[in-house]
């Protein structure tokens, strides 16, 4: 049985710095999911949809402290890959990692194309097709720079997202406490329509299922810790801010929307940010947000291309996916790995035009449930992991999950819950069947894969102890997007149920 050797991160060159990286764990988490997708939610629930919003992000919190707790205890280049693996062997990250992997390249796809839809908005001449199929080969050529060319893209991304974001909050607050011109302190429209609840209690946490999706991406930065000079430090770092960043992004601004917007106006599909600064009186509101909106379907495909090809540079290394998968460039680029990922991603785009509503609405809709899927492989590897590591270390763990195993067991069992609610609910039951389909496929091409294979040269089989450099750090975790389904951010047809959007 042969030991995998460990993703040589020398080979990665570490050109991120430390305002790259901050900016990274503030902006990543702000997508259309935010700023179109929360219609949906207030809808449903009611002016009370930031408690939906609260309980997310309790959950994405944990699965991230537990995530984070075994990043401490023994940092590995495979992530929750390489855990999962180390918890329940060789199928089990030989799948978390594919179905990982297939997550992103999907979103990148349809990333590309609905920026394509924006600026077909704007510019009616240009297919869509061909502008996303541009929008791939500009952020394809930004990454096969070098990580430091991806890592500034990303800055001014994410800085234009945190800025919109404090701008939305700053305006609104001052409408809310009357400190804005011609505005009065009023909350009547917190409970002047039926109440607090008017779709009863339950409707906070079915909101559950879909508002988790648009919180994807606060582990963003954990990808690229790897390529910085001190990752552990910006790891712990993203996994101690995630509070922060749920609260002042999610929590705080879905509260002042139902505050100045009654909420059985807002219509699903169609920005309530908008229809907010609309009410307090800014100009041009849509337009803005248009725009802002287009940075972020940019900021996800730039992350996206980057994070699916380090994922394949660790998992060519473990033998889960071609040797040359690990290798680079000079500039320490894995060139092969990124025109790999862009291969899928032109794919997409090609589907999306050829067979919109067959084969690329199926690729869609299973990454929904493959993401949840990656959530609970985290979870249930801590629970194994930390019991098993205090008895052979009783100080490994530095950074611990609190109230083990309880807690643990109750965000397992929330994650568990999460994927039931889905095949629940007829809105999502196609996204949780099609998304074991695609489990199920790469289960058996594993061990179809290990059939072929030569007995004894499967060097994924286990995976070795933590590297002895902190230049070993994670270089992979969860992030991620779900695309919004229209690039018109006011317009969308009510009868339709809005997708999930990150």
């Amino acid at each position: 049985m042969g030991i995998a050797p460990a993703p040589d991160t020398s080979q990665l060159k570490k050109g991120l710095k430390q305002r790259h990286l901050t900016m990274l764990s503030l902006g990543g988490v702000i997508g259309a999911g935010l700023f179109v997708g929360s219609s949906a939610i207030i809808a449903e629930a009611g002016p009370l949809a930031c408690i939906t919003y609260a309980i997310t992000g309790l959950i994405v919190l944990l699965v991230m402290r537990m995530l984070g707790e075994m990043a401490a205890a023994k940092p590995s280049t495979g992530s929750f890959t390489d855990y999962a693996r180390m918890a329940f062997g060789p199928l089990a990250g030989f799948t978390t990692g594919w179905l990982y992997w297939y997550f992103w390249v999907i979103v990148v796809g349809f990333e590309a194309v609905v920026g394509g839809q924006i600026i077909n908005k704007w510019i009616p001449a240009l297919p869509v097709w061909a502008i996303a199929l541009g929008l791939m080969v500009i952020m394809t050529l930004i990454n096969l720079m070098s990580v430091g060319a991806f890592g500034e893209a990303e800055y001014w991304f994410a800085g234009i997202k945190v800025v919109a974001i404090v701008a939305f909050i700053s305006i609104s607050l001052l409408f809310v406490l009357g400190l804005w011109p011609g505005a009065d302190i009023d909350f009547s429209n917190l409970t002047a329509h039926d109440g607090l609840f008017p779709n009863g209690i339950s409707t906070l946490f079915v909101g559950v299922v879909v508002v988790i999706f648009s919180m994807t991406g606060v582990e963003v930065v954990t990808v690229a810790a790897a390529e910085s000079a001190e990752p552990a430090k910006a790891i712990r770092k993203a996994v101690n801010s995630v509070v922060f960043r749920i609260l002042a992004f999610f929590v705080i601004s879905t509260f002042l929307i139902a505050i100045i917007v009654p909420w059985n106006t807002v219509v699903p599909g169609e920005s309530p940010f908008v229809t907010a600064l609309d009410r307090v009186g800014i100009p041009g509101a849509a337009d803005l947000l248009t725009l802002v909106i287009l940075v972020a379907v940019l900021s996800v495909l730039n992350s996206g291309l980057y994070t699916s090809s380090r994922l394949l540079f660790v998992m060519g290394a473990r033998g889960d996916a071609p040797r040359w998968m690990s290798a680079t460039n000079k500039r320490g680029v894995p060139v092969k790995g990124i025109l790999s990922c862009t291969v899928v991603g032109y794919g997409c785009v090609v589907l999306s035009a050829l067979w919109p509503d067959t084969v690329f609405l199926f690729l869609i809709n299973a990454s929904g449930a493959v993401f949840l899927f990656v959530y609970f492989m985290i979870c249930i590897s801590e629970l194994k992991l930390r019991r098993q590591w205090e008895r052979e270390n009783p100080g490994i763990l530095q950074f611990r999950m609190w109230l083990y195993p309880g807690l643990p067991i109750l965000v397992t069992l929330a994650i568990v819950t999460v994927l039931v609610s889905m095949g629940i609910r007829d809105q999502n039951r196609v996204e949780l069947i099609q998304g074991v389909a695609v489990w199920a496929a790469l289960v058996v091409i594993y061990f179809i894969r290990k059939r072929l294979r030569p007995s004894g040269s499967d060097s994924a089989t286990d995976v070795p102890d933590a590297p002895h450099s902190a230049e070993f750090e994670i270089a992979t975790g969860v992030g991620s997007v779900d695309p919004i389904p229209h690039a018109d951010v006011r317009t969308s047809s009510p009868s339709e149920t809005p997708p999930r959007t990150r």
